[in-house]
């Protein structure tokens, strides 16, 4: 009789335990199968390029993109490198003279465009790179430009120094306004009065496109590339990766986005096939900013 209280006992306390238990988020593969890190990592492993499609205040995302370089650099060492979104291409050098210590962080952080969210959740994968000796990518346009081409179009980009030019894809690059998303970009702008709405999605494309230029530069054959972006430049496969797959068609690429959904025990239907793993967090999670 003792055991089968003591039995009933344990039973009670783990109940308990995981009726406490709320979990923060849970990760999926593009068709609703719930599957543990493990699998992630695996798969990222395996890639020539990583894709972390993030939403930019997800803490969880920030979380996870820091132990993902991290579990792969204990794996890959020297192989890996990282790029992300948030520096853009003519702060490279910025980067550089900061992790060889030529300049302190202090001046880092004062002459680079840092995002507000710097400290907070994109440091901290700069500090690893640093510290570790990886090579971390400043990808993206520089904003100015990016705003030129949505007053003015891709023409605008012709007007550059050949300096300038060094910054950006090389020109002319392809576009593809028929992408769902750079057309559903469209036709939300058409509404509006102001500039040529079909200059929006060509300001996108040109971040996409220079993004996946400066991976396919840094990026050779052997190595494990984890890019950093906001998932809407690499969701269902398109913007980056659709340029990336002409600079670089035979490297092979994994893509994470994030979503926010209010439950966590399945993925919603909107949400599957956006990208090969889909990190789902809990909606109610706390912001960084």
């Amino acid at each position: 009789m003792n055991r089968i209280i003591f039995l009933f006992s344990l039973l009670f306390i783990a109940q308990s335990f995981m009726a406490q238990d709320k979990p923060a988020y849970q990760l999926f593969t593009k068709d609703g199968k719930a599957v543990k890190y493990k699998k992630l990592h695996a798969a990222a492993s395996n890639a020539d390029i990583v894709f972390f499609g993030e939403l930019h205040d997800n803490p969880i995302a920030h979380w996870l993109q820091l132990e993902l370089a991290r579990s792969l650099h204990e794996e890959k060492g020297e192989s890996l490198v990282l790029g992300a979104e948030m520096f853009e291409a003519d702060n490279q050098l910025l980067i550089d003279e900061y992790f060889a210590g030529t300049i302190t962080a202090k001046a880092f952080e004062e002459e680079a465009r840092l995002w507000k969210n710097y400290k907070s959740d994109y440091k901290p994968l700069l500090e690893l790179a640093r510290e570790k000796g990886i090579g971390f990518i400043a990808t993206n346009i520089p904003r100015r430009y990016a705003s030129l081409v949505s007053r003015s179009g891709f023409e605008g980009l012709d007007s550059l120094s050949a300096e300038a030019k060094k910054f950006i894809a090389p020109l002319p690059f392809p576009f593809d306004i028929d992408l769902p998303g750079y057309k559903g970009m469209m036709e939300m702008m058409a509404g509006h009065g102001g500039a040529n709405p079909e200059n929006f999605p060509k300001a996108q494309a040109s971040k996409d496109a220079t993004m996946a230029h400066f991976i396919s530069r840094h990026w050779e054959s052997g190595q494990t590339f984890i890019h950093f972006n906001g998932s809407y430049h690499s969701d269902n496969f398109e913007g980056i990766i659709w340029y990336l797959r002409q600079y670089a068609p035979n490297a092979s690429i994994l893509t994470i986005t994030t979503v926010e959904q209010p439950e966590l025990e399945r993925l919603d239907e909107e949400n599957q096939g956006k990208a090969d793993f889909i990190l789902v967090v809990d909606e109610d999670m706390t912001k960084t900013y």
